[in-house]
């Protein structure tokens, strides 16, 4: 109906009228299944990179503390130890899947529920009826600006999420914030009471940090406290997660044991820095970066323990920013040896002139055409084609695609398994 409706709508009538179709529909189905969100404790986290391992290092947290958590991610949902795996090509699920998740948490008993929370779901409010309790931000960049066109709209977006913890009288009504993000301040500014963190500015910060190519020690500080934290994912990203899951936890009242030992709990999420391992002798690397902020914190944390070449694949999603990908292109030419541009999510968009847009910003930084800069569109024949580039130390980063199981061609979802195409190429690879 949805798609019907928005085929004989001009775009932008439509992007006005859409949000509150959204609001009738949830008000609708909330009167309809009781309002299962009430009396719910309700931890969201929002933000353009880190939502995920955000949300899981909580997960973590809340369970090592001896709490019933839910959890839904772009990844999975589930209540405990019963995570199911997300098969939706989106974050929020549609509202009537929403309505019946959050009964079926509700009737598992569950005291704490953690939601990755997006700004599509925000703006359209697509989450009325959830009461927040804590709002969680991890940072906010270039990104979604096909659909709210400005970088303004995009942070309010956001920003709704505070202001809906704030409103939530039952609940902390708190916020936690990144305070290395330029826009913090207009997150805290609309909630009672914040926390903020970062690895240069905040309350919360990570001192004496060590990294490595599995992940980190740091001594998290916070007014007179002092914690050992040991994080078992690599990159320095992965470090201002654990603070803004520290931070959260810090605010619902947990032990400082708790923290530790909850974060040091996680030691993967799908898609998210899963190294695919086959027996070789380089390193074949999975992330859903797809953004030119993940993209340059990737880079960096990478490009400084890579010991041969470092590869990089990716693409850029169609109907999304088109503006973000001479970006990428860019940051890929500067720290990647190798740049291998290719679909992600074409859709109804030609793949070549996305990847041409991509191929623009790469060469932007000195790299030509079949020497260091290749241009592959099937996906499969890409991962390949990088993996075959391989040599002894390299790394090869295969980006933007991550957890997801499906692929968006023009002809529609079609099944995709970032991980298992790895595999098969690297044991192909093997076999010749």
């Amino acid at each position: 109906m949805r798609a019907f409706v928005k085929k004989f709508i001009p775009k932008k009538l439509f992007q006005i009228i859409e949000p509150y179709g959204h609001l009738i529909e949830a008000i609708i189905l909330n009167l309809r299944y009781g309002f299962p969100a009430r009396h719910l404790k309700v931890i969201g986290v929002t933000g353009t990179n880190g939502k995920t391992t955000t949300a899981y290092f909580i997960y973590h947290i809340l369970r090592r503390a001896g709490y019933r958590v839910g959890l839904m991610t772009t990844v999975a949902y589930g209540v405990d130890e019963n995570i199911k795996p997300q098969v939706h090509h989106m974050t929020n699920v549609p509202v009537k899947e929403l309505m019946q998740r959050l009964t079926w948490m509700k009737r598992q008993g569950i005291d704490w529920l953690v939601l990755e929370t997006t700004s599509h779901a925000l703006a359209q409010n697509r989450i009325w009826g959830v009461p927040y309790s804590v709002a969680v931000m991890t940072n906010v960049t270039h990104e979604h600006l096909d659909y709210h066109q400005t970088f303004e709209r995009y942070r309010s977006a956001k920003v709704k999420l505070f202001k809906l913890a704030a409103r939530n009288h039952s609940g902390l009504r708190t916020g936690v914030a990144n305070a290395d993000d330029p826009s913090w301040r207009f997150f805290t500014d609309v909630v009672p009471v914040f926390v903020t963190y970062g690895l240069e500015h905040g309350e919360l910060q990570a001192t004496n940090i060590h990294l490595d190519s599995s992940g980190s020690d740091y001594e998290l500080k916070y007014k007179d406290m002092r914690l050992p934290i040991k994080v078992n994912m690599p990159g320095k990203f992965n470090i201002e997660n654990s603070l803004a899951a520290a931070a959260t936890g810090i605010v619902i009242g947990l032990s400082d044991k708790q923290i530790i030992n909850g974060i040091a709990d996680l030691k993967n999420v799908e898609g998210r820095m899963t190294t695919i391992d086959e027996g070789q002798d380089f390193t074949v690397i999975v992330d859903f970066a797809h953004t030119p902020d993940s993209f340059e914190k990737l880079f960096k944390d990478i490009k400084s323990v890579v010991k041969g070449k470092l590869i990089v694949m990716f693409g850029s999603a169609g109907r999304r920013d088109e503006t973000k990908r001479a970006e990428q292109g860019r940051l890929a030419g500067e720290y990647a040896d190798e740049v291998i541009v290719t679909e992600e999510d074409d859709r109804d968009v030609d793949g070549q002139v996305i990847m041409d847009q991509i191929a623009e910003g790469v060469e932007r930084t000195g790299k030509i055409r079949d020497k260091d800069l290749f241009l592959v569109h099937d996906r499969t024949e890409a991962i390949n084609f990088a993996i075959q580039r391989a040599q002894i130390n390299d790394v090869v980063l295969l980006l933007g695609k991550g957890h997801e199981k499906t692929i968006e061609r023009s002809g529609g979802e079609q099944p995709w398994d970032e991980s298992q195409v790895a595999r098969q190429a690297l044991q192909h690879r093997r076999s010749i």
